[in-house]
């Protein structure tokens, strides 16, 4: 309900470098996303705190792998004094292990938490700049399910990237402590072969990593078409989502027309879209599995047979060939890292390219037509809305005022009209500042609040009061909220003000012009902008609306966009709008940059 600009704005202004589409620039993303969050702090203290954990959980594996060596020599001697004694030294290990995995998973939730809250508050505030929502809607396919890419993409990005990485700390850690026990266990040894000896320093080192490799190699291969596939079935769940929204919204007139079998099928074919992308998926992971999984039924014996060759020629124990099994198996899991999250890294993948496609759409929208004129808009140094060579541009044609120079003044009632095609509704976005492509400058009044009155009024979710005050945080007094209500005929709602409901299902069409109208009386604006919003109204609620303000905004100047109501007498002047079909339309959107890319490569930006 304010006016779209300040003292004075240019008809361009500089945006932010926009994120590319390479992994690195998708990183470099999530990193300027965070950087000047407020939950910074708290996401490096929990990493840290994470990061320490993981260290120590480390240590107690060595510790534990080392039991492995006293406990079955005891086995092997049968010892039973010495095999109860290394079982409670297994408890004590094992309860302090216990204790620093259950904190891990205490830290890397929290992690996980503050990780949605800062990208998900970064993405709602790129998104809810001023004009940019709007602008982001008119921008193709990348602006339809906007709520989806902050509600689940983001919350699903902040999954996978802390299960991802703390996996991938704790496995690299793993890794180079256990890779000195395999080799200390395996130096010096030298395999015969016929006459001769061959000497392969830390060869159990060698065997994990060429074994671990080629199945994350193979894995790889095999798992790789999941990218594209994820991102085809995120597309086709948001089309679904879409289309059930669409028809929630719409149920009224689908069950009036009697359109619940057309519906259907729409829904349906919607649904095998979705289940066919699924499908396709099922594929990938039916070959991964068998990589997988056969490599998970030859890691039953492949430690056994890599620590064979050191135990058959008497250099370890039994204790000790326990000792190694346990050291491969945790080098093996640790190099096999990427082969077990193939799947989860492809999502991956696909996911923070949907996140990263759709916040450089929203830096993005702010350069949409970037070498189109704009409508420049100033602050008069006068009570007064001035209109200067005018005109508005759509990729239907341009639309603009008959009369090169227009001034209306305080308290002055005006009608723009034109045909039915002239583009009203376009002139009145483009006064609010929503649409600024076109032409000439506008005037907006000095120092006062100009309230926009759309064909369909906004009531936020909530109480009636807070509706009534939308968007002040503050509310009014009750007397003069009623008062408000009964001059506009709506004195049943006075009972309602503290009660929570979607205002735009529970009252009528005309029911809620005139709640708008009653906002207006409670806020007292001294300039009011009227899309066709009284056209439909019935008489006795037009003669309500317009009484207004002949009582009690009678200093209020009314600028009506639109044919002149039944009930006129209150204009007193009408300003034509005139559509000129022969002049250049604005070219349909294209997302540079490489925006357009990123949307074919993950049509997850759908």
């Amino acid at each position: 309900m304010t006016k779209p600009t300040g003292k004075k704005t240019a008809s361009r202004s500089p945006a932010a470098p926009p994120e590319g589409s390479s992994l690195w620039q998708q990183f470099d993303m999530m990193r300027r996303a965070f950087v000047a969050s407020p939950v910074l702090k708290p996401i490096l203290w929990l990493t840290a705190g994470s990061f320490t954990v993981i260290i120590a959980t480390a240590i107690g594996q060595i510790i534990l792998n080392r039991w492995y060596r006293p406990f079955f020599d005891a086995i092997e001697r049968r010892d039973l004094n010495a095999f109860f004694y290394q079982l409670m030294v297994f408890l004590v290990i094992a309860g302090v292990l216990l204790v620093f995995n259950v904190a891990q998973q205490w830290l890397n939730q929290m992690v996980r938490l503050k990780l949605r809250e800062g990208l998900t508050l970064d993405l709602i505030g790129e998104w809810m700049r001023p004009r940019r929502a709007f602008r982001l809607a008119n921008a193709g396919a990348i602006g339809v399910n906007p709520d989806q890419r902050m509600q689940e993409d983001a919350g699903h990005l902040a999954d996978l990237t802390t299960s991802l990485g703390f996996g991938l700390v704790q496995s690299s850690i793993l890794l180079i402590s256990f890779v000195g026990v395999l080799w200390s266990l395996s130096a010096g040894f030298a395999f015969q072969i016929g006459g001769s000896s061959l000497e392969i320093p830390g060869y159990m080192v060698w065997a994990a990593i060429l074994y671990a490799g080629s199945a994350s190699c193979l894995s790889w291969l095999v798992g790789r078409p999941m990218i594209h596939l994820n991102g085809e079935r995120y597309a086709r769940e948001a089309d679904l989502r879409f289309s059930l929204m669409h028809a929630n919204e719409h149920i009224d007139g689908i069950s009036l027309a009697g359109g619940e079998a057309g519906e259907r099928r729409r829904l349906e074919l919607d649904l095998s879209s979705v289940l066919t992308a699924m499908r396709n998926i099922f594929r990938a992971e039916i070959n991964l599995a068998w990589v997988q999984d056969g490599y998970g039924w030859v890691t039953v014996v492949a430690p056994i047979l890599v620590a064979a060759p050191v135990y058959f020629a008497g250099n370890i124990s039994f204790g000790g060939l326990m000792m190694a099994v346990g050291a491969f198996n945790q080098v093996h899991t640790s190099l096999k890292w990427f082969v077990a999250n193939v799947s989860a890294i492809t999502d991956w993948r696909a996911t923070l390219l949907r996140v990263a496609a759709f916040r450089r759409a929203l830096i993005m929208a702010d350069t949409l037509h970037d070498k189109e004129k704009r409508i420049e808009f100033v602050e008069n140094n006068r009570a007064s809305l001035t209109f200067d060579n005018l005109e508005v541009v759509s990729p239907s044609g341009r639309t603009r005022l008959a009369e090169p120079h227009i001034e209306i003044g305080a308290g002055q009632r005006v009608i723009i009209s034109g045909d039915p095609r002239a583009g009203k509704t376009l002139l009145f976005r483009a006064l609010a500042g929503l649409w600024p492509w076109g032409g000439g400058r506008v005037g907006m009044p000095a120092d006062d609040t100009v309230a926009f009155i759309p064909r369909a009024p906004y009531f936020p979710r909530g109480r009636l009061r807070d509706a009534l005050a939308y968007p002040r945080a503050t509310s009014f007094p009750d007397a003069e909220i009623v008062a408000a209500l009964s001059k506009v005929g709506l004195e049943q709602l006075a009972e309602s003000l503290d009660r929570e409901a979607r205002w735009e299902r529970e009252l009528s069409d005309d029911d809620q012009r005139l709640l708008a109208f009653a906002r207006l009386l409670l806020q007292r604006p001294r300039w009011v902008i009227i899309d066709e919003a009284l056209e439909t109204m019935d008489s006795d609620a037009l003669k309500r609306a317009l009484s207004i303000f002949e009582t009690d905004l009678m200093e209020t100047a009314v600028v009506k966009i639109g044919p002149t109501p039944r009930n006129g007498a209150l204009f007193s002047r009408v300003i034509h709008l005139v559509k000129d079909a022969d002049a250049p339309p604005l070219k349909p959107v294209r997302l540079g940059g490489g925006i357009a890319e990123m949307e074919m490569a993950a049509r997850s930006a759908s």
